[in-house]
């Protein structure tokens, strides 16, 4: 019985520390972004929505022009993909400014490749919000009142642990 409580406190206390701390920006977990072209998107309205991010959208799209880093005129989604994220940074990190008819989604997966890096949510510095972390799962982070995510995740776990010792002293 004490070898399992042992175990169980352990076990919650480590899973605190699965947060990395770079995910914790003054007690509000975020989540690093990006803006891509979806995958089942159609190449012409792929190209559409490239013209129109990098024309009257105003996105940065040097580097993905020829001789910059991002450079692959065999890969629409890639060329796409890094004019999307580029707008989306510039323009409020929304929902709204990742959408482009339907042929761009969030992503949490890091898009970058080879000498081809996206900026993300987290590492702008050119995003037109004030913070640029973007806060999941209770709102915006003015809602939050100062709440500290991070310490309710391992009270959580620690409620478990003990609900779980409480039900195997039970049935033990």
């Amino acid at each position: 019985m004490h070898k399992g409580l042992a175990f169980c406190l352990l076990l919650s206390l480590s899973l605190c520390n699965l947060i990395p701390p770079s995910m914790a920006r003054n007690g509000v977990v975020t989540m690093e972004l990006w803006c891509v072209a979806k995958n089942n998107a159609e190449d012409a309205q792929l190209q559409s929505a490239l013209d129109w991010a990098c024309g009257a959208g105003g996105a940065d799209c040097s580097p993905i022009l020829q001789g910059g880093p991002c450079y692959d005129p065999t890969d629409i989604q890639n060329t796409a993909s890094y004019a999307f994220n580029d707008y989306f940074l510039k323009h409020g990190m929304t929902d709204e400014s990742c959408n482009f008819d339907n042929t761009a989604a969030l992503t949490s997966l890091n898009p970058s490749y080879n000498k081809c890096k996206f900026p993300s949510s987290l590492s702008s510095s050119n995003a037109s919000l004030s913070s640029p972390s973007t806060a999941y799962g209770m709102g915006s982070s003015e809602d939050l009142n100062g709440s500290n995510q991070i310490s309710q995740l391992c009270i959580w776990h620690l409620m478990t642990s003990l609900l779980l010792i409480a039900f195997s002293w039970v049935m033990g």
